[in-house]
Protein backbone atom coordinates (compact mmCIF):
# COMPACT_ATOMS: atom_id res chain seq x y z
CA UNK A 1 0.00 0.00 0.00
CA UNK A 2 2.75 2.33 0.77
CA UNK A 3 4.51 1.49 -2.22
CA UNK A 4 1.46 2.33 -4.42
CA UNK A 5 0.83 5.85 -2.06
CA UNK A 6 4.90 6.65 -3.70
CA UNK A 7 4.06 5.43 -7.17
CA UNK A 8 0.88 7.52 -7.18
CA UNK A 9 2.55 10.58 -6.11
CA UNK A 10 5.63 10.46 -8.66
CA UNK A 11 3.47 9.85 -10.88
CA UNK A 12 1.25 12.36 -10.22
CA UNK A 13 4.27 14.55 -9.83
CA UNK A 14 6.04 13.98 -13.31
CA UNK A 15 2.21 14.91 -14.79
CA UNK A 16 2.19 18.23 -13.28
CA UNK A 17 5.27 18.90 -14.43
CA UNK A 18 4.83 18.18 -17.84
CA UNK A 19 1.65 19.75 -18.16
CA UNK A 20 3.31 22.61 -16.20
CA UNK A 21 5.89 23.02 -18.53
CA UNK A 22 3.42 22.69 -21.78
CA UNK A 23 1.29 25.74 -20.13
CA UNK A 24 4.30 27.80 -19.28
CA UNK A 25 5.76 27.98 -22.43
CA UNK A 26 2.49 28.74 -23.83
CA UNK A 27 2.33 31.83 -21.86
CA UNK A 28 6.06 32.87 -22.02
CA UNK A 29 5.46 32.52 -26.18
CA UNK A 30 2.08 34.63 -25.14
CA UNK A 31 3.47 37.39 -23.31
CA UNK A 32 6.58 37.42 -25.15
CA UNK A 33 9.68 39.39 -23.18
CA UNK A 34 7.77 43.11 -22.81
CA UNK A 35 6.73 41.73 -19.31
CA UNK A 36 8.41 43.77 -16.92
CA UNK A 37 6.78 43.85 -13.37
CA UNK A 38 6.93 46.70 -11.24
CA UNK A 39 7.85 49.32 -14.29
CA UNK A 40 5.50 51.60 -12.74
CA UNK A 41 6.36 51.09 -9.09
CA UNK A 42 8.08 48.72 -6.49
CA UNK A 43 8.60 45.17 -6.86
CA UNK A 44 7.59 42.75 -4.67
CA UNK A 45 9.79 39.92 -4.26
CA UNK A 46 9.67 36.66 -2.52
CA UNK A 47 12.92 35.26 -1.63
CA UNK A 48 13.27 32.17 -1.31
CA UNK A 49 15.80 30.73 1.83
CA UNK A 50 17.72 27.94 2.39
CA UNK A 51 20.07 27.26 5.38
CA UNK A 52 23.68 27.79 6.00
CA UNK A 53 25.58 29.22 2.28
CA UNK A 54 21.80 29.71 0.29
CA UNK A 55 21.15 31.85 2.47
CA UNK A 56 24.01 34.16 3.19
CA UNK A 57 24.14 33.89 -0.73
CA UNK A 58 20.99 35.48 -1.38
CA UNK A 59 21.63 38.40 1.02
CA UNK A 60 24.69 39.51 -0.34
CA UNK A 61 22.57 38.78 -3.72
CA UNK A 62 19.81 41.06 -2.05
CA UNK A 63 22.28 43.80 -1.09
CA UNK A 64 22.74 44.85 -4.15
CA UNK A 65 19.75 45.17 -5.15
CA UNK A 66 17.65 48.73 -5.05
CA UNK A 67 15.07 49.85 -3.05
CA UNK A 68 12.38 49.23 -5.61
CA UNK A 69 12.63 45.69 -4.56
CA UNK A 70 9.89 45.86 -1.70
CA UNK A 71 8.30 44.31 0.20
CA UNK A 72 10.42 41.61 0.36
CA UNK A 73 8.80 38.07 1.33
CA UNK A 74 11.24 35.64 2.76
CA UNK A 75 10.13 32.07 2.85
CA UNK A 76 12.07 29.45 4.58
CA UNK A 77 11.49 25.69 5.65
CA UNK A 78 9.99 25.50 9.02
CA UNK A 79 12.91 23.52 10.31
CA UNK A 80 15.35 25.74 9.41
CA UNK A 81 16.89 27.25 12.72
CA UNK A 82 19.34 29.59 11.45
CA UNK A 83 17.46 32.20 8.79
CA UNK A 84 15.57 33.97 10.38
CA UNK A 85 18.42 35.41 12.47
CA UNK A 86 20.80 36.35 9.65
CA UNK A 87 17.38 37.72 7.70
CA UNK A 88 16.61 40.11 10.35
CA UNK A 89 20.05 41.19 11.02
CA UNK A 90 20.30 42.17 7.13
CA UNK A 91 16.66 43.75 7.19
CA UNK A 92 17.53 45.78 10.33
CA UNK A 93 20.99 47.23 8.64
CA UNK A 94 18.73 47.94 5.40
CA UNK A 95 16.16 50.17 7.51
CA UNK A 96 18.86 52.40 8.34
CA UNK A 97 19.29 53.56 4.98
CA UNK A 98 15.36 53.33 3.64
CA UNK A 99 12.69 53.61 6.43
CA UNK A 100 10.11 52.39 3.55
CA UNK A 101 11.70 49.19 3.68
CA UNK A 102 9.13 46.21 4.32
CA UNK A 103 9.54 43.07 4.69
CA UNK A 104 7.47 39.79 6.00
CA UNK A 105 9.12 36.38 7.10
CA UNK A 106 6.84 32.79 5.87
CA UNK A 107 7.81 29.71 6.70
CA UNK A 108 6.38 26.21 4.83
CA UNK A 109 7.37 22.30 5.30
CA UNK A 110 10.44 21.67 3.81
CA UNK A 111 10.36 19.53 0.51
CA UNK A 112 13.50 17.25 1.64
CA UNK A 113 15.84 17.19 4.34
CA UNK A 114 19.50 16.12 4.30
CA UNK A 115 19.67 12.50 3.47
CA UNK A 116 16.39 11.91 3.16
CA UNK A 117 15.23 9.24 1.24
CA UNK A 118 13.74 9.75 -2.44
CA UNK A 119 10.66 7.71 -1.91
CA UNK A 120 9.74 9.73 1.26
CA UNK A 121 10.52 13.23 -0.27
CA UNK A 122 8.00 13.06 -2.82
CA UNK A 123 5.37 12.87 -0.21
CA UNK A 124 7.12 15.70 1.75
CA UNK A 125 7.65 17.96 -1.24
CA UNK A 126 3.77 17.52 -2.02
CA UNK A 127 3.16 18.51 1.32
CA UNK A 128 5.88 21.32 0.53
CA UNK A 129 3.32 22.42 -2.47
CA UNK A 130 0.18 22.34 -0.64
CA UNK A 131 1.73 25.12 1.83
CA UNK A 132 3.04 26.89 -1.22
CA UNK A 133 0.33 27.42 -3.34
CA UNK A 134 -2.02 29.29 -0.87
CA UNK A 135 1.52 31.04 0.36
CA UNK A 136 1.85 32.50 -2.79
CA UNK A 137 -1.84 33.09 -3.93
CA UNK A 138 -2.08 35.36 -1.18
CA UNK A 139 1.46 37.29 -1.38
CA UNK A 140 1.15 37.48 -5.20
CA UNK A 141 5.01 38.50 -5.79
CA UNK A 142 6.15 39.82 -8.94
CA UNK A 143 9.14 38.06 -8.80
CA UNK A 144 10.19 34.74 -7.05
CA UNK A 145 14.01 35.32 -6.32
CA UNK A 146 15.68 31.39 -5.36
CA UNK A 147 19.49 30.14 -5.55
CA UNK A 148 18.64 26.11 -5.09
CA UNK A 149 17.22 25.42 -1.88
CA UNK A 150 14.68 22.48 -2.41
CA UNK A 151 12.32 24.09 -0.50
CA UNK A 152 12.38 26.97 -3.60
CA UNK A 153 11.06 24.25 -6.56
CA UNK A 154 6.90 24.42 -4.73
CA UNK A 155 6.95 27.94 -4.40
CA UNK A 156 8.51 28.64 -8.07
CA UNK A 157 5.52 25.69 -9.29
CA UNK A 158 2.98 28.01 -7.14
CA UNK A 159 4.49 30.79 -9.05
CA UNK A 160 4.10 29.31 -11.99
CA UNK A 161 0.02 27.85 -11.65
CA UNK A 162 -0.62 31.66 -10.25
CA UNK A 163 0.04 32.77 -13.96
CA UNK A 164 -1.79 29.81 -15.71
CA UNK A 165 -4.64 30.45 -13.84
CA UNK A 166 -4.19 34.08 -15.42
CA UNK A 167 -4.01 35.44 -11.65
CA UNK A 168 -1.13 37.29 -12.26
CA UNK A 169 2.47 36.75 -14.19
CA UNK A 170 4.94 35.97 -12.08
CA UNK A 171 8.66 35.85 -13.31
CA UNK A 172 10.92 33.17 -11.68
CA UNK A 173 14.57 33.97 -10.97
CA UNK A 174 16.97 31.75 -10.76
CA UNK A 175 20.70 32.14 -9.69
CA UNK A 176 22.53 28.86 -9.33
CA UNK A 177 24.73 28.68 -6.09
CA UNK A 178 28.37 29.46 -6.22
CA UNK A 179 29.50 26.19 -5.25
CA UNK A 180 28.17 24.78 -8.33
CA UNK A 181 31.14 24.55 -11.33
CA UNK A 182 30.20 21.87 -12.87
CA UNK A 183 26.81 20.52 -12.81
CA UNK A 184 23.26 22.16 -11.62
CA UNK A 185 22.08 21.72 -8.57
CA UNK A 186 18.96 19.07 -8.46
CA UNK A 187 16.79 22.35 -8.17
CA UNK A 188 18.64 23.99 -10.66
CA UNK A 189 17.61 20.86 -13.06
CA UNK A 190 14.45 21.40 -12.32
CA UNK A 191 14.05 24.91 -12.68
CA UNK A 192 16.27 25.56 -16.11
CA UNK A 193 13.38 25.16 -18.32
CA UNK A 194 10.40 27.41 -16.30
CA UNK A 195 13.17 30.31 -15.28
CA UNK A 196 12.55 33.36 -16.77
CA UNK A 197 16.19 34.15 -15.71
CA UNK A 198 18.59 31.44 -15.09
CA UNK A 199 22.10 32.49 -13.99
CA UNK A 200 25.08 30.56 -13.66
CA UNK A 201 28.15 31.83 -11.85
CA UNK A 202 30.55 29.57 -13.63
CA UNK A 203 31.64 30.04 -17.93
CA UNK A 204 31.83 25.79 -17.49
CA UNK A 205 28.35 26.00 -16.76
CA UNK A 206 27.01 28.63 -19.17
CA UNK A 207 28.22 25.92 -22.43
CA UNK A 208 26.28 23.00 -20.87
CA UNK A 209 23.22 24.81 -20.06
CA UNK A 210 23.23 27.53 -23.43
CA UNK A 211 19.70 29.18 -22.19
CA UNK A 212 21.70 30.41 -19.05
CA UNK A 213 22.94 34.04 -18.30
CA UNK A 214 26.59 34.03 -17.70
CA UNK A 215 27.50 37.39 -15.79
CA UNK A 216 30.62 36.54 -13.71
CA UNK A 217 30.57 36.08 -10.08
CA UNK A 218 26.90 37.69 -8.49
CA UNK A 219 27.36 36.49 -4.54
Amino acid sequence: MALFVVLSGVILTALLLVTGFILRLFVVLRNGPEYKPGQKGSVSVLVVAGSGGHTTEIIRLLGSLSHSYNPRHYVIADTDKMSEEKIRTFEAEREKSDSTSQFTLQRIPRSREVRQSWSSSVLSSLNALFSSVPLVFRLRPDVVLCNGPGTCVPLCAAGLLLGILGLKRVLIVYVESICRVETLSLSGKMLYYISDYFFVQWAQLKDKYPNAIYMGRLV
